[in-house]
């Protein structure tokens, strides 16, 4: 692959996402993405100081509305858990889309200006509804872990997974809440199970 011209963050998070999409997050090494974009590693010393900062450019690829990331713009005339539920879901889609890119979300938020963007549009919408303080802290880091988490969860033990089938295949003398439970749940769409917690979560939060 020929060298490019110029290194912009772009091109550079771009090779590091290809990287990340086809070895994992474990795999992302200053070497990887010399040998994705076809140059020495010393080279790419001259663009970025190591793996950390590569990691935080494809968080703010990933979370970049330009480039497909979450639209920030919920509105101003919906109540708060509907502009929460918006900035949820367009974070989980965007995840969801990269899920072996979910730990770095987490681990470069505060290298990312387009993941403190984001963060700073959901904690708008709770100080608006009147969160404050210890409450508001707790309650946006409920939405993040749930929102991050469910893409894990989703990633590693699908509903429709093996991990269900088999669960729901246990002797109903033995196990008989996990294999009923196990049964109805193989029938529950991804997005289905996503909106529905969060609305869980949400009507939880709310309650002062």
């Amino acid at each position: 692959m020929p060298r490019p011209r110029s290194l912009t963050p772009t091109l550079l998070a771009k090779a590091a996402l290809a990287v990340i999409g086809r070895e994992g997050p474990d795999g992302l090494s200053m070497r990887a993405v010399a040998d994705e974009l076809g140059m020495g590693t010393m080279s790419l010393y001259r663009y970025v100081q190591g793996r950390e900062q590569l990691e935080a450019l494809v968080v703010d690829l990933v979370l970049d509305p330009a480039q497909g990331g979450p639209d920030l713009d919920v509105g101003r005339r919906k109540n708060w858990v509907d502009k929460a539920t918006e900035l949820a879901v367009r974070a989980h889609a965007v995840a969801t889309t990269h899920p072996a890119v979910t730990p770095l979300l987490l681990a470069r938020r505060h290298a990312s200006i387009h993941s403190l963007r984001w963060g700073e549009a959901l904690l708008s919408v709770l100080a608006e509804a009147g969160f404050a303080g210890e409450r508001r802290a707790i309650a946006f880091r409920t939405i993040v872990a749930y929102v991050f988490g469910a893409v894990q969860l989703q990633h590693l033990g699908p509903l429709g997974g093996e991990g269900t089938a088999a669960i729901a295949a246990l002797p109903p003398d033995d196990f008989p809440l996990l294999a009923d439970t196990a049964r109805s749940a193989r029938k529950i769409s991804p997005d289905a199970e996503f909106l529905s917690g969060l609305r869980l979560v949400l009507r939880g939060i709310a309650v002062k």
